[in-house]
C-alpha cells in the first residue's frame, strides 16, 4: 500500500472514530430542574454546550423546592437551588449530596410610586413593611432615611411569592439577620406563614406584574428579572451602614467572604463594606455517588464535563445575562466539590 493510501486510511479511521463518538454523545440527554433565577444563564450555556459536544440538557424551571425534590426522588440527574439544602432535606436524600455554586445574583425590593423616585430602605424597615407594621409610604421612619424624597400619602400594598422559592429564602434569611422581630416570627424559609394582609403571587412574573400595575405596591424579585423588565428597585443598607445600590459589582463584592469547603455559605447581610446585602450564590446539586438507577458512566462523564464548562468557560457569559460571575476562590471550591463525585466509589474526574 502506498504512503498516500496509508494516510487516507488513517484519516478515514480518525473520522469514523470522531463521528462515532459524536453520535454516541448525541444520544445522551441530561435532565435537570429547579431554580428559576439562573435559568436564563443555564439556557444559554446548555445551548452552547450542545453545539460544542452534541449533548442535550433538558432543564425545567420549577423553583428551588422542585429542584431539591426532583433530585431527592431521583427523577432528574441534577437539581438547582438558590438555597442550600437543609440538614433535614439532605437526610431525606439518604445519600450524600454535593453542592457547587454556578454564579451570583441578588434579590431586590421593587416598588411602584408616583414619579418613580429612587428610594433607600433599611433591613428593619423592609421587615416592618412586609410584616404589616408600616402601612403608609409617608411613614416617618421611611421619610427619615429618604430626606430628599417627598414620600406620597399612599397605602403600602405588599405582595410576595406563593410558591416555594429560593428567592423567598434569600429574602427572608436577610430579614432574619436584619430584624430580631422578623427572626422570631416569620423566620427563614422557601415558604413563609405570611401576614394575611399581603397579596400572594406566583413566581417573579406574578410579583413583578402586580407591582408594576398597582400604585403603592411593593414586592421582591430577582435582580436579573428587575433589570430585564426595567422595574424600579431600592438601595438597601448593609451591615456596615452603607446604602448599596444592587448591581453586578455590588453583588460580586458581597462574595468577598470566607467560603466553607461544602460551598454552602450565606452572603446575606454580608460583612463586605460595599457589598449588596441581599446577595447569594445559586447552586447545582447532585448525588456524590452516581451509580444508581442504571445510570451509565458516559452520562455521568458528560454531566461533569458540562459542570466543569459552567464554572470555567461559561463564566464569561454571566455578566451579559445579568449575573455576577464566580470569584476565583469560589471556582476552586467548586472544582474540589466536583472531584468528589464517584461512580462505583471511583472518582470520575481525575
Amino acid at each position: 500500500m502506498s504512503k498516500k493510501a496509508l494516510i487516507f486510511l488513517f484519516l478515514s479511521i480518525l473520522l469514523i472514530i470522531f463521528f462515532s463518538n459524536l453520535t454516541a454523545q448525541s444520544k445522551i440527554e441530561i435532565t435537570g430542574g429547579g431554580a428559576t433565577f439562573p435559568q436564563p444563564f443555564y439556557s444559554k450555556l446548555f445551548d452552547i454546550y450542545y453545539n460544542l459536544k452534541g449533548v442535550k440538557v433538558n432543564y425545567q424551571g420549577i423553583g428551588s423546592g422542585g429542584g431539591i425534590k426532583g433530585l431527592t426522588d431521583k427523577i432528574m440527574d441534577f437539581g438547582a437551588t438558590d438555597a442550600p439544602m437543609t440538614i433535614e432535606e439532605e437526610q431525606l436524600a439518604k445519600n450524600p449530596i454535593i453542592h457547587f455554586p454556578t454564579c451570583l445574583g441578588a434579590v431586590v425590593v421593587i416598588y411602584n410610586l408616583p414619579g418613580n423616585p429612587s428610594i433607600r430602605l433599611t433591613g428593619d424597615l423592609i421587615a416592618k413593611i412586609f410584616m404589616g407594621k408600616i402601612t403608609k409610604w409617608n411613614d416617618p421612619e421611611i421619610a427619615k432615611v429618604n430626606p430628599s424624597v417627598k414620600m406620597p400619602n399612599l397605602p403600602i400594598i405588599v405582595t410576595r411569592r406563593t410558591d416555594g422559592s429560593g428567592t423567598t429564602y434569600i429574602f427572608s434569611e436577610y430579614l432574619s439577620k436584619a430584624s430580631k422581630d422578623w427572626a422570631s416570627t416569620l423566620g427563614t424559609g422557601k415558604s413563609l406563614n405570611w401576614n394575611q394582609s399581603t397579596i400572594g403571587q406566583k413566581g417573579n412574573p406574578g410579583v413583578a406584574g402586580f407591582v408594576t400595575q398597582t400604585p403603592g405596591a411593593i414586592g421582591y424579585v430577582e435582580l436579573v428579572y428587575a433589570i430585564q423588565n426595567n422595574i424600579k428597585y431600592a438601595s438597601v443598607q448593609n451591615s456596615s451602614g452603607n446604602f448599596i445600590e444592587p448591581n453586578l459589582d455590588s453583588v460580586s463584592l458581597a462574595a468577598e467572604v470566607n467560603m466553607a469547603d461544602d460551598t454552602k455559605v450565606s452572603l446575606t447581610n454580608t460583612s463586605s463594606k460595599n457589598g449588596y446585602p441581599i446577595s447569594s450564590f445559586t447552586w447545582i446539586i447532585l448525588y456524590a455517588e452516581q451509580n444508581y438507577n442504571g445510570r451509565s458512566i458516559e452520562l455521568v462523564k458528560a454531566m461533569l464535563d458540562l459542570f466543569w464548562f459552567i464554572i470555567h468557560d461559561g463564566q464569561k457569559y454571566a455578566k451579559e445575562l445579568g449575573y455576577a460571575p464566580l470569584p476565583l476562590a469560589a471556582v476552586k471550591k467548586a472544582e474540589a466539590q466536583l472531584k468528589k463525585v464517584t461512580f462505583n466509589g471511583v472518582p470520575v474526574l481525575k
